[in-house]
């Protein structure tokens, strides 16, 4: 029993969300309980829900549920390659973009009284890119899994949901930042301005 095309892909994929929730959890230690409070807004699109999609997403790739019966050929290896990468790349946008808002994070919407609008590193590519690179994982495990319920449910539940978070960002955003209507101009919300 040697290392084969499928443990070095679940391998890959097990890492990259690990660290994913393992930076989650930083946050939560760091940040959550962090004081300073100008404004807050519960949101039912947090952690929470979040992870319950996940693990619906879970289920759904692992009963095989939406699987697309193939053999393995070479090109189908390079489709779940792909895929695969594309789960470590989200897995990396997202930890710089954490790195990138440090103490601008919270689970639900929240403006700090020492909230910084921050416009570079990810934050110049797009606005929100720890929504962005969710989505790449998720559309990368898709892929990964060669399973179209996972793409379905990603297209039709998560961005949806992302979509109604950002938005309820942007409303405390623009209120507290009058350079973010620019910024906005500027930057994508989910995917770069190439038209600029």
């Amino acid at each position: 029993m040697g290392i084969t095309f499928e443990n070095i892909m679940t391998m890959a994929i097990s890492s990259s969300v690990t660290i994913l929730f393992a930076a989650i959890a930083m946050d939560f230690m760091l940040f959550e309980k962090k004081g300073g409070v100008k404004r807050e807004k519960r949101s039912i699109v947090a952690t929470g829900t979040m992870t319950l999609f996940y693990l619906v997403y879970f289920i759904v790739i692992w009963s095989r549920t939406g699987a697309i019966i193939t053999e393995g050929s070479i090109g189908i290896k390079a489709v779940r390659m792909a895929g695969t990468v594309l789960v470590a790349l989200g897995s990396a946008m997202n930890i710089l973009g954490r790195l990138s808002l440090k103490g601008n994070w919270a689970d639900h919407v929240r403006i700090y009284k020492d909230q910084t609008l921050v416009e570079t590193g990810i934050y110049g590519i797009v606005r929100h890119p720890l929504y962005s690179s969710l989505m790449v994982m998720l559309y990368g495990g898709s892929l990964a899994y060669l399973n179209w319920a996972s793409a379905v449910l990603t297209t039709f539940v998560f961005i949806p949901f992302m979509y109604y978070r950002a938005k309820q960002e942007e409303t405390f955003l623009l209120q507290e930042f009058e350079r973010y209507e620019d910024y906005r101009k500027r930057v994508g919300m989910f995917f770069p301005k190439f038209w600029r």
